[in-house]
Order: structure tokens, then C-alpha cells, then sequence
């Protein structure tokens, strides 16, 4: 069944680099919440505190699998941008980096020695680091930026799940509490400037001046 889970995640990755609509992309992170929750809750054992086990469930499936794509999907009604820019890297390609990325996660994890970590939670978080940092630099709006800072916090909390269940919850916490300010003061920022920038590409930012 964990085995099943962690597919999935790295299925939602994949299909990251094909969508072009930003719905989809909001669904894949409440996705990707949904999913981490059901890994945590398979990590941590039976005999865990009360005060972990609900701490998991705030995190992942309120916040990331509820919370965060509710705020996405708020910021999509808000600016009424719905698709990628067409100056963006095609389907076709992102595809391809992404698999090659996949197939680099996998294969530097193979070069991965140690006891104390899970070589398989390892290699997904890592794949799921390097898609985020594809989504930002392939992607020309800023919302997809959004999402694949997002991404890129869930790499991070699997990662501490692949060095054990043993990763101290006040940086969980810290992780969490950035996640949720960045969502919403971004979120912020596009509606405010959505009326004059109606694409929100990034390239258009860099002509703003004082």
C-alpha cells in the first residue's frame, strides 16, 4: 500500500509537467496533501503520541490537502487566468525533463548508503525537489511559480519522512506556517495587480521601476 502511495505522488509529478490548466494544478497539490497524509499516517507507529498524530493531520490533510488548493483555487477565480502562457515549454518537452529528472532522482539514490535512510522515500522526495525547481524555470507565470514552491515543500516533508519519523515537528511546524504566509501573500499579490497585468507572466516584472 505504500509502495501504491508513493506511485501516485510521483504519477502526480509526471502529469504536473503535462497540464497546461491551472485547475489541474490546484487538484494535484490537494492531491499530493491527500497522499502525504496517508504516507505519514502508514510511517508513524501505533504507539505515537496523540498531540504527532493530529499535528500530521493538520498539516497534511487540512492544510495541504484542503487549505492550500482552496487559496489556489481562490487565486484562480481572482486573476481569471486559467492556462500556462503559450510561450512556455510545450507538454511534449516537459515531459521528457521531467522522466529525465525522474530517472536522475533514481539514479542518484542508488549512490545512497546509509541505514538511517529510506531510500525510497529519498529518491521520490528528491524527484520531487527537482520537479518543482522545473516547474519554476519552465513555467512563465507566476502562478506556476505558486505551485512549484508548493511542490517543493512537499518534496521537503517527505524528505523528513525519509530520514525517519524522528524529524522534530517545530521545523515541520516552521516549514508550514511559510508555506501558508507565502500562499497568501502571494495570492495577494496577483489579485491586486491582476486588473493591470492581466497575464502575470514573469517576464513582465521585470519591467516594473520605482
Amino acid at each position: 500500500m505504500l509502495l501504491l502511495l508513493l506511485i501516485m505522488y510521483a504519477a502526480s509529478l509526471l502529469y504536473l509537467a503535462v497540464t497546461e490548466r491551472f485547475r489541474h494544478y490546484a487538484w494535484l497539490v490537494g492531491l499530493q496533501g491527500v497522499l502525504l497524509f496517508g504516507i505519514a499516517l502508514m510511517q508513524i507507529g501505533p504507539g505515537e503520541r496523540l498531540g504527532v498524530k493530529l499535528f500530521i493531520v493538520a498539516e497534511t490533510l487540512v492544510c495541504k490537502g484542503a487549505l492550500v488548493p482552496y487559496l489556489l483555487f481562490r487565486i484562480i477565480r481572482n486573476t481569471k487566468i486559467n492556462r500556462v502562457s503559450r510561450q512556455s515549454m510545450s507538454a511534449f518537452v516537459s515531459i521528457l525533463v521531467s522522466v529525465a529528472v525522474l530517472v536522475v532522482s533514481l539514479s542518484l539514490t542508488r549512490w545512497v548508503d546509509d541505514s538511517q535512510i529510506n531510500t525510497l522515500f529519498f529518491g521520490v522526495s528528491l524527484f520531487g525537489l527537482l520537479a518543482g525547481l522545473v516547474l519554476i524555470t519552465t513555467r512563465r507565470r507566476i502562478f506556476s511559480h505558486l505551485v512549484g514552491f508548493l511542490i517543493i515543500e512537499n518534496a521537503v516533508f517527505l524528505f523528513s519522512l525519509a530520514v525517519g519519523t524522528e524529524f522534530p515537528m517545530l521545523v515541520n511546524i516552521g516549514i508550514l506556517l511559510d508555506i501558508l504566509m507565502g500562499v497568501l501573500m502571494l495570492g495577494l499579490f496577483l489579485s491586486k495587480i491582476g486588473d493591470r497585468m492581466p497575464h502575470l507572466d514573469n517576464e513582465k516584472l521585470s519591467s516594473i521601476k520605482d
